[in-house]
């Protein structure tokens, strides 16, 4: 399928701080690589060969990171000055574009079938072609009602219960045509989607297609860790999902575990991680490279992030610990909580109620104590 992509990675991940102050929100490491990198993995499956990236916040370290070319997949990067929103940073990657091309954010994870949904947009003669997932709870989202042949006859922004008639939502991915650029004023901020859309809807050149497969907006605590919890369980299949193996379980042969320690599948743990004696690592839990858990110490359904300490005796549950942050002996981390990157806590705190101690933070011994 040789029709280019441009992702949009321009997002700084707000409701993610403090785990993004320091890292764009494309680049938070997801088991063992970028987020992002999973959406290289996605359009490679489906035969993309060239995406242009239309960066925003941080973009540096997403060119240092893949370069030009990530396995197979060539590169193109355009930094934003300001941000643009979703329809002008597609504009502002896409002018020159000939012939169809898919626009789609770089920060969810998705499974569709991306051939179907181009082979949809050419017979219909679409403008542009929405990726539709269905939703359990249509209420957080804006639906999106269709006519009989896929055409979309209009959108409904966060429903009341009443309201709802469809499950439909927006995916983040369109097939779109050049002639839609038309709609995107150059250098301002432009929605594509309550901008560009209405006007194609009016046009009645915009479709939509639901298909089958994964899809997971990654926005929040809760869902980062559901990112986790579904790669490891392989509910999303992955190059890294089928590392873990019949018994769901990796460990880099850099790493140390202690023989002492248990290792409760699905778990993963990173090149040069070390796991002191009586640690219990999982299940769902994720150790990052050169992360070290001290003796006792609980990890489970949890994330500890690259070259982060894990003092002794330490519980940490639901919950994210930053890469190089510390946590002193004794130290209770739950509730889906966050531990900024390079943060410093003190023993025998108690964090929990999904508390985020900031990038950096020094916390005092003892300082923090919740129920």
């Amino acid at each position: 399928m040789q029709i280019p992509a441009v992702i949009l990675v321009g997002g700084e991940g707000t409701r993610l701080r403090p785990l993004t102050a320091r890292t764009p929100k494309p680049m938070l490491p997801l088991v063992d690589r970028p987020l992002l990198a999973f959406t290289f993995e996605h359009l490679r499956r489906h035969g993309v060969v060239r995406a242009t990236l239309s960066c925003g916040y941080l973009p540096t370290q997403i060119r240092e990171h893949f370069g030009d070319d990530a396995d197979g997949l060539a590169l193109e990067y355009c930094a934003e000055d300001e941000p643009l929103g979703t329809g002008g940073a597609i504009g502002f990657a896409a002018r020159g574009i000939i012939g169809s091309f898919f626009a789609l954010n770089g920060d969810s994870l998705r499974g569709a079938d991306l051939g179907r949904l181009v082979e949809f947009h050419r017979d219909r003669g679409a403008k542009a072609t929405i990726l539709l997932t269905p939703v359990a709870d249509p209420t957080r989202y804006g639906l999106v009602r269709l006519r009989p042949d896929g055409r979309v006859a209009s959108f409904l922004e966060k429903p009341r219960p009443e309201e709802i008639d469809t499950d439909l939502i927006n995916a983040g991915v369109y097939v779109l045509e050049p002639e839609v650029l038309e709609h995107v004023p150059p250098a301002r901020a432009v929605s594509i989607e309550r901008e560009v859309f209405p006007r194609l809807v009016e046009e009645e050149s915009l479709y939509g297609l639901a298909l089958p497969g994964y899809w997971l907006d990654i926005g929040t605590p809760e869902s980062y860790l559901a990112a986790h919890r579904d790669i490891l369980e392989r509910n999303f299949p992955t190059e890294v999902g089928e590392r873990l193996g019949r018994d769901y379980t990796y460990v880099d042969p850099s790493a140390e575990v202690s023989a002492d320690a248990h290792l409760v599948p699905p778990v993963y743990v990173g090149a040069g991680a070390v796991i002191e004696a009586g640690v219990r690592v999982g299940s769902l839990a994720v150790i990052g490279s050169g992360a070290h858990v001290g003796a006792g110490s609980v990890v489970e359904h949890a994330v500890v992030q690259a070259r982060a300490r894990v003092g002794r005796d330490c519980s940490i549950t639901r919950s994210f610990v930053g890469e190089d942050a510390e946590l002193g002996d004794g130290t209770i981390v739950r509730g889906l909580s966050v531990i900024g990157p390079g943060a410093r806590v003190g023993a025998g705190n108690r964090i929990d109620g999904g508390l985020r101690i900031a990038a950096d933070a020094v916390v005092p011994p003892e300082a923090l104590s919740f129920p």
